[in-house]
């Protein structure tokens, strides 16, 4: 069976959430594992020409992963994702947010709470991801920087390496 493997990205600006969807052609412990393992997040989180590089990742309730966007004149955009609830194979969710490079959260640019959820269906996954925001400023700002393209080229990413 193969996959369709589009990313779908639909906004609620009043209610101030965005939701993504997509389906994998691997089964969902692999995906599970490319969302949750550093080593596999660094290979396809950051839309390329960037790159992500985990500094430090503790994938549990209450741990965080800190990483970096490292850009193409090796820029670095930091950020944090603190992870809140963790259902093996089946769902968590995480508050990320903008920081430096210690962790130290910025109120300079919006905070967002995801949730992804993860359905098996044989040896395809389907991923959703619904995040939401406090104020439609918030939305707006992740909008304008870039988000959806940028959140689109990094699932072609996963996609990709999925197919490995």
């Amino acid at each position: 069976m193969t996959t369709i493997s589009k990313t779908m990205v639909s906004k609620d600006m009043e209610a101030k959430k965005i939701r993504v969807e997509r389906e994998f052609d691997a089964p969902v412990e692999k995906v599970w594992l490319a969302w949750t393992d550093s080593s596999m997040l660094d290979q396809w989180w950051a839309p390329h020409p960037w790159r992500a590089e985990t500094k430090s990742m503790d994938f549990r309730p209450g741990g965080f992963w800190l990483y970096c966007m490292r850009g193409p004149s090796n820029e670095a955009h930091w950020a944090r994702v603190d992870y809140q609830t963790i259902d093996k194979f089946k769902h968590f969710e995480a508050m990320d947010s903008f920081c430096d490079e210690n962790g130290i959260k910025t109120s300079a640019l919006p905070s967002m709470n995801w949730r992804n959820d993860f359905q098996g269906l044989g040896d395809s996954t389907k991923v959703v991801v619904n995040i939401s925001f406090d104020k439609e400023a918030d939305i707006r700002t992740i909008l304008e920087m870039g988000f959806e393209l940028g959140f689109t080229f990094a699932m072609d990413n996963l996609d990709a390496l999925l197919a490995k």
